[in-house]
């Protein structure tokens, strides 16, 4: 070539531009960044879809064995209702023995536990063994058993701070032998709320997380 673009020497001049190492530089980091990205992204869905498994199995493990302690707990719901079939005051006969030296007090709180809805048998003085020998307000007498049981917890609502035994007779009436201490009958509020606790005890807190 002549002229005004002559070239001379032994090197022919460049016909490309020179590269540019910082962006070179920066696109490298650029893809080792998405590289590492993309590892750390790929970890992680192995680790969920690994653990889903497992974690559903423990799930339904725990739903199975929630399922069973409820299962446990209807049972044992059902046997307290069981349990709850109290007898009502009206079938259940009161002797009511006066172990005090107050005059007239066994006929009082008869007359009281009869407009109560109980039923009233002898009103007597106490036999010699309770005599003058009971000093709180007194003592719940009826037959072992089941019901003999029942029939003293619904008496029992009556009364605050006495003892209930039990003893060897072979009928379904209960006594009440006045103790000293006694002057009364419980508040018929507190007796009714007593007695409707009895009848209908409120469910244990497992059973209501069993119902949620």
């Amino acid at each position: 070539m002549g002229g005004k673009y002559r070239i001379t020497g032994n090197r022919y001049p460049r016909m490309r531009r020179p590269r540019n190492r910082r962006r070179i530089v920066l696109a490298s980091l650029a893809a080792v960044c998405a590289l590492s990205l993309g590892g750390w992204g790929t970890l992680q869905l192995i680790d969920i879809f690994s653990g889903g498994s497992s974690a559903n199995a423990a799930g339904s493990s725990s739903k199975g064995k929630e399922g069973g302690d409820c299962a446990t707990d209807a049972k044992s719901a059902k046997q307290d209702v069981k349990n709850a079939e109290l007898p009502d005051p009206s079938s259940v006969e009161v002797n009511v023995l006066n172990a005090t030296d107050r005059s007239g007090l066994a006929q009082s709180t008869a007359d009281e536990l009869e407009k109560r809805g109980f039923k009233i048998g002898k009103v007597a003085n106490a036999p010699a063994e309770f005599d003058k020998k009971v000093d709180n307000t007194g003592v719940l007498l009826g037959a072992p058993g089941e019901k003999g049981d029942a029939r003293l917890k619904v008496l029992g609502t009556q009364f605050k701070g006495a003892d209930t035994r039990f003893d060897d007779r072979k009928g379904d009436d209960v006594d009440f032998v006045i103790g000293k201490a006694y002057d009364k009958l419980a508040e018929e509020k507190e007796a009714d709320a007593a007695l409707t606790a009895l009848s209908d005890p409120e469910p244990s807190p497992s059973r209501s997380r069993c119902k949620d």
